[in-house]
This record gives structure tokens, C-alpha cells and sequence, in this order.
């Protein structure tokens, strides 16, 4: 299944128009440029979208600054040319959107710096539905990785899975019979090293604290199993301590906040 994006943005459009915008009706018809600014230190993200949400009603924009730059206080990150009824009926839809995807750029960029290059940071499926995609590529254009976008993507096997099946053992020997890669959850050691030894692509070590994450790789490194699976770092991760799970020698540390509370840049338009 492949993602309409513009489909998508179209149908934010219509949501926040309803009938129609009746106050911008107020308006005689007149030619305007607006711009975008930005009230503070930000990467930039969603700009190629927020650009759609204004041709979709006709207007003209030009792109100041691309996806990933940086941009300062009063930085302008884009210029908009068409009727002011029209700029106006588009503008907190396409706000909306770019406060939502910078914000989720500027704390993955954040969170990246903090961790080792060899290290990466992955997105969860923590997203608000509608936005999943959208929240996604604004980590790619923060640095980070999306992990997975759908269910159909890539088997991982979680806590509750592993509830409601006879086992874990059980439950791995079945995704390994249908599927090239796969992901577990666990919660302890013994598990991680099932996990390991049955051939996971990757294996999520659950609120592992850095020093449990710490032991849990000598244990694999003694039994030679540490180059036979990627290890992920997920659970309580935040920018207080994922210097610390960096150091860990993880391979990859998934942090739902940076889509699930997303601080949003503040971004106006001016006329």
C-alpha cells in the first residue's frame, strides 16, 4: 500500500474548511505575498508539504529553506504569492504541519548528537493516526531512522504477543518459518539469548537500564553471539539519559517521545 501524500494533505484541508472559510470570504479579492518565520532556533521540516497545502488553493510558494536546514529567530522559511483570502484559509493547516515536523526534526537532531554516529536513533509507531507518515520523515530529516512505518513491514514480537502465545520459543519458531527478519522483545536475559540463538534480526532489550544493557552484551559477547543480532535499547530513554545507553554499545535506541510529545517550533505567518 502506497501513501498518498497529497491525498492526505488535501483531506486536512477540507477539515479545517468545512463548508467553507466564511471569514476570509469577507475579504475583497487581493494579491498578497506572505511569509513563514520562525520565532526561534529550529531544523527545518515539512516545508515540501506545507508548499502543496498552499498550490492546492492556487497560491504560489517559494522554498527559503529546505528540509534539514537550520534556521534562526525571524529566519523566513518560505514566501507565499496569491490571494489573501486563499493564503489565509491555508494558513494554520499548513502551520500546523510545520510546527508539528520541525519540532519532531529538532529533538531527533537533539537526541542525535548525544549518541555515537555508529549508533542509531529509531522512530516507534507512537504517532498520531493520520500523521504517521508525516511524523516519520520529519526524524529521517532530524537524522534519525523510521523503524517501522506498518504492521506489514516487519514481524516484532512483544510482550503481549508472547501472552497470548504457548511461548516465546514457540512463537519465534514460527515467525522463522515465515519470514526472513524479525524482531523480539524481552525482559531478561535468558530471553535475549533465546532470541539470539534462534536467529532474530534485531532484539529489543525493554527498560533495560544502561548497566543491565552493559551485562546482557558481554553475556552475548562470551557465548559469540554479539555479531548475530542487532540490539535495541527502548523504555524510559530521554535526553537526560541516552548518553548514557549510547556508551552502552547498542545498535539502535528507539525513543517514542519524539513523536508522541513532540514540542512544536513556534512559526507565524506575516503579511
Amino acid at each position: 500500500m502506497s501513501f498518498n501524500s497529497k491525498k492526505q494533505l488535501q483531506s486536512f484541508l477540507a477539515e479545517d474548511i468545512g463548508k467553507g472559510d466564511i471569514t476570509s470570504a469577507l475579504l475583497s479579492k487581493k494579491k498578497i505575498t506572505a511569509k513563514i518565520i520562525s520565532r526561534e532556533d529550529a531544523i527545518v521540516a515539512g516545508v515540501t508539504h506545507a508548499k502543496e497545502i498552499f498550490k492546492l488553493k492556487g497560491c504560489t510558494v517559494k522554498i527559503l529553506k529546505k528540509e534539514g536546514s537550520k534556521i534562526k529567530p525571524n529566519g523566513v522559511i518560505m514566501t507565499i504569492t496569491g490571494d489573501a483570502g486563499k493564503i489565509l484559509t491555508c494558513e494554520r493547516t499548513a502551520l500546523n504541519l510545520l510546527t508539528r515536523m520541525s519540532g519532531i526534526a529538532t529533538q531527533t537532531s537533539f537526541l542525535v548528537k548525544k549518541i555515537p554516529s555508529k549508533t542509531k536513533l529509531y522512530a516507534t509507531r507512537k504517532t498520531a493516526p493520520g500523521l504517521r507518515y508525516f511524523d516519520k520523515e520529519a526524524v529521517e530529516i532530524g537524522g534519525g531512522k523510521k523503524h517501522r512505518l506498518r504492521l506489514d513491514e516487519m514481524v516484532m514480537i512483544k510482550d503481549n504477543h508472547i501472552a497470548i502465545h504457548d511461548s516465546l520459543e514457540s512463537l519465534i519458531k514460527k515467525a522463522k518459518s515465515k519470514h526472513k527478519k524479525f524482531e523480539v522483545e524481552v525482559e531478561n536475559i535468558p530471553d535475549l539469548l533465546l532470541a539470539a540463538k534462534s536467529g532474530a534480526t534485531i532484539v529489543m532489550l525493554d527498560n533495560f537500564t544502561p548497566a543491565q544493557i552493559k551485562k546482557a552484551i558481554l553475556t552475548l559477547k562470551n557465548q559469540k553471539l554479539r555479531n548475530k543480532v542487532l540490539l535495541e535499547a527502548s523504555g524510559g530513554i530521554s535526553a537526560k539519559n541516552i548518553t548514557n545507553y549510547g556508551k552502552t554499545g547498542v545498535d539502535i535506541i528507539s525513543v517514542g517521545s519524539i513523536t508522541n510529545s513532540v514540542k512544536g517550533i513556534d512559526l507565524s505567518l506575516e503579511i
